[in-house]
């Protein structure tokens, strides 16, 4: 490392909060935040040595936000992505398989994952078997097997982690927390997320030119077009079933939505809305999913569609269905309107009113019923940056609030949406033996087979 200059009713609310600091020292605890042998004595004027794995797109905007830091490894499958990020870090080695960077564990303590959803297992698990802390985007794994996979590592490793969902840094999602988790609206046993975006497949081409789509096709083309100069396109793919190159897939956010790569609205979406209910209910696993929407695509997930998830009880907190929708999909009280019309949000439904929320701003509904309603005092502290919230934790073993134990588990629930979706079913879920225990048909979609040289292991 080198040297740099150091550039929340009364009662209630104390329950409350009394409660948030013992679970939060309960999960700091639980996965190894006391200060991991990595860290201890570092220098908080030090610079972390940072790896980059994936540098366009996302994988830019996360290089950016972590460039305070001494950058000394980027590696990008596009070699047009490689060029762009070596102009601000020149002194950085340059690899375009993200194998070949932990050849040189010398050259990093942390690493940053911004590949694409199919391969992030794979960038990420190595870094967590040779403890260095990382950063990954959203979604954090590609099926449920691999989340818990990574979750188990990031357990054993003992190192930072942080799943790339920024708004969960944002002030009104602590804010809705707090209202939620000090009783504002009484006990939650229903909530509600719903999204606009519907990319995908729809069931007619109608339809998908009404919705703007960005690509339309619920086929795997069968002809190659010309890879992009600079593109390695068997990298690009990794683990994934090869296929000729087409403009399809390529460039993001094309990609998401294809099986092989990614799982649609429903995870790519989910790890940002579904995360307020996450953590504002305390959920883990779910016991039963169920999903509906147009047909099952074997290629192509869908543009819209919902699921319905039903959870036991948590600690004091009752059992709660927490149902998603997206696209066209709306929840019925949404439909029926009976609370503003939206276009993206979050509802708690309580025992005693309701909350709206979404990305920036929230209400408690009936608004005139809540007129006088005294907030509680704020005790979620404020963050300091989701990445900057990270490389505190490098660099102090301090707690994050995306970490892998926490995003893992949202990963999970959000991937059985789909799961739920792809099989028809109502899924019992057993998460000792991840497996669905009605329907054996769906462990095809909760692990998957990799390509001929590509292991997770």
């Amino acid at each position: 490392m080198q040297d740099q200059p150091e550039k929340a009713d009364q009662t209630q609310s104390t329950i409350s909060r009394r409660r948030f600091l013992a679970t939060s020292a309960s999960a700091a605890a639980a996965i190894g935040f006391g200060a991991p042998a990595i860290v201890r004595g570092t220098n908080l004027n030090e610079k972390l040595n940072i790896a980059i794995i994936g540098s366009g797109g996302r994988g830019g905007s996360n290089l950016r936000s972590v460039s305070s830091e001494n950058i000394t490894v980027l590696c990008d499958v596009n070699e047009q992505n490689l060029f762009r990020a070596s102009q601000s870090h020149p002194k950085a080695k340059q690899f375009k398989d993200f194998r070949k960077v932990y050849d040189h564990p010398d050259q990093f303590d942390a690493v940053v994952v911004s590949t694409c959803e199919h391969t992030h297992a794979f960038a990420t698990l190595p870094a967590l078997q040779m403890k260095k802390h990382v950063y990954c985007e959203k979604p954090l794994t590609h099926s449920v097997w691999e989340a818990r996979v990574i979750r188990e590592a990031a357990r054993k490793a003992n190192v930072a982690t942080q799943m790339g969902t920024q708004i969960h840094a944002g002030d009104n999602y602590r804010r809705v927390v707090e209202l939620i988790q000090s009783g504002a609206i009484g006990p939650v046993q229903e909530a509600h997320v719903w999204v606009s975006r519907a990319w995908g497949w729809h069931p007619s081409e109608e339809a998908a030119r009404a919705a703007k789509d960005l690509v339309y096709s619920e086929k795997r083309p069968s002809h190659s077009d010309e890879i992009p100069q600079g593109l390695d396109w068997d990298l690009w793919l990794g683990p994934a079933p090869e296929r000729p190159f087409n403009n399809i897939y390529f460039p993001g956010p094309k990609w998401y939505r294809w099986w092989d790569f990614g799982n649609g609205t429903m995870s790519d979406l989910g790890s940002h809305w579904i995360d307020l209910p996450f953590w504002a209910l305390n959920l883990d696993y779910p016991l039963t999913i169920e999903a509906e929407g147009p047909p099952i695509q074997k290629e192509i997930a869908p543009a819209s569609m919902q699921a319905i998830y039903e959870y036991g009880q948590r600690g004091e907190m009752p059992p709660v269905t927490v149902g998603w929708y997206q696209g066209t999909n709306k929840p019925q009280i949404w439909k029926d309107g009976k609370i503003p019309q939206w276009s993206n949000g979050v509802l708690f439904v309580g025992e005693k009113g309701m909350l709206l929320s979404d990305y920036s701003k929230h209400v408690l509904l009936p608004e005139k019923e809540f007129a006088d309603f005294k907030r509680p005092e704020p005790f979620i502290p404020k963050s300091l940056g989701h990445h900057a919230e990270w490389i505190h934790a490098c660099k102090t073993g301090a707690p994050t609030t995306c970490n892998f134990e926490y995003a893992g588990l949202l990963t999970e629930a959000n991937h059985l949406g789909n799961v739920a979706y792809r099989t028809g079913k109502k899924l019992h879920w057993d998460t000792q033996t991840m497996k669905a225990t009605n329907a054996p048909e769906s462990d095809q979609y909760i692990r998957r087979e990799y390509r001929k040289g590509w292991e997770l292991s």
